[in-house]
């Protein structure tokens, strides 16, 4: 499959991103865990991918089920709720 310079960048972003798991980059744009860890390898520099790799590399909330929660959006609990009339304007 060949991807753009912006979904290839997009695909990496969501890789290192913690709470983001390979099954919504799969949802999103086609990918199995296995091609992300292919294109990873492709598009980083050798210390980099083996540095994303240890930190991925059995990492519960990179896969739904290993998840502890399971439906909705992972929220932490000192996070406030931001609503549209919240946000100060200056």
């Amino acid at each position: 499959m060949e991807l753009d310079i912006r979904t290839t960048d997009r695909i990496i972003e969501m890789a290192w991103e913690d709470r983001t798991t390979f099954e919504a980059i799969q949802f999103q744009f086609g990918l199995k865990e296995q091609e992300v860890i292919e294109l990873m390898r492709k598009e980083m520099t050798t210390k980099s991918f083996k540095m994303w790799r240890k930190r991925v590399q059995g990492r519960k909330t990179k896969h739904e089920k290993l998840r502890s929660f399971q439906e909705g959006r992972f929220k932490c609990s000192r996070q406030k709720q931001i609503t549209q009339n919240s946000i100060s304007k200056r």
